[in-house]
């Protein structure tokens, strides 16, 4: 059979065709050259294709869809990622203006408490070693407490004594694009670049006054991801976006121990740090988090 449809049965008013998608569509209920009953086929390769179609024949959208669906899986496959678990604060350094203003902790002046955090990606693989990605991370910290000191904090004053409240915020979304340079026997090496969006804010409120130091920003990083694969379903993955110049530094890594369940399910569950921040004129903060958490890939 030469084409991608083919008529081969008339009789008896019915009319049957032979789809070939091609090897690696196996699955599809139109593959290996099986027969298809009219009602199961698209109209217009039936009557002889679009151009024997009127302008309002509906069928032409649905074999534009049928054929852009059925080639998906011959150049790339989906993944979606979820990852979730509780969160810890390490240190986190506060002096908002940089010149003037108090250098406090949040989590050592306050008390931070554990929080839950939940990430998510959707992702595309084609040609085996190139892979494109989005990814999300809402994420943030509350803490409360009082501090033995006056705190000037984003222009406004908190005085000793004061009860306080703060909020540490840093969500994420990134855009990933990387490349496998290795993948060989039980290694998968790949190197790649992130478009990373931050989304950050610290809140401190107390004694009737309320301030905010927000700010929203773009940032390269560089992307890796190494998976040791040491037994036949078990592997390590070492992962994460990272960069540093003079005004601040990002790292988000995960470590993890992987399990494959089957081609399209994998389960791991890891440490994960988050660290960096800004030493700019307005603005100085370093943070750091620690990741607990459990995760799934799921390819489709």
């Amino acid at each position: 059979m030469k084409g991608a449809g083919q008529i081969f049965n008339r009789s008896k008013g019915k009319v049957e065709i032979a789809l070939n998608t091609g090897k690696e569509d196996r699955d599809h209920p139109f593959a290996r050259g099986r027969r298809v009953r009219y009602d199961e086929a698209p109209r217009g390769i039936v009557e002889g294709g679009p151009a024997q179609m009127k302008k309002s024949d509906p069928p032409f959208a649905a074999i534009v869809i049928v054929t852009l669906v059925s080639a998906v899986p011959l150049f790339g496959q989906w993944s979606f990622d979820f990852e979730n678990g509780v969160a810890l604060a390490g240190y986190n350094d506060v002096q908002i203006p940089r010149d003037v203003g108090t250098l406090f902790s949040l989590s050592e002046d306050l008390t931070i408490d554990p929080a839950y955090f939940f990430r998510l990606r959707l992702g595309y693989r084609w040609k085996d070693r190139h892979s494109l990605s989005i990814f999300a991370a809402p994420f943030r910290l509350r803490g409360a407490g009082t501090a033995d000191r006056e705190i000037d904090f984003n222009g406004d004053t908190f005085g000793p004594g004061v009860p306080l409240a703060g909020v540490y915020k840093f969500s994420s979304y990134r855009l990933t694009y990387r490349y496998d340079l290795v993948r060989r026997g039980r290694w998968r090496v790949g190197l790649g670049l992130t478009a990373f969006i931050r989304d950050a804010a610290i809140k401190l409120e107390g004694g009737g006054q309320s301030s905010t130091n927000s700010n929203v920003g773009f940032v390269p990083l560089l992307n890796f991801r190494v998976l040791w694969q040491f037994a036949k379903d078990w592997g390590v993955l070492f992962e994460g976006d990272a960069a540093a110049a003079k005004q601040g530094r990002a790292e988000d890594v995960l470590l993890a121990l992987q399990y494959r369940v089957s081609d399209r399910l994998a389960l791991r569950a890891g440490y994960r740090i988050l660290e960096g921040g800004a030493d700019v004129e307005e603005v100085y903060n370093f943070a750091l988090v620690h990741y607990l958490g459990v995760g799934v890939t799921y390819a489709f």
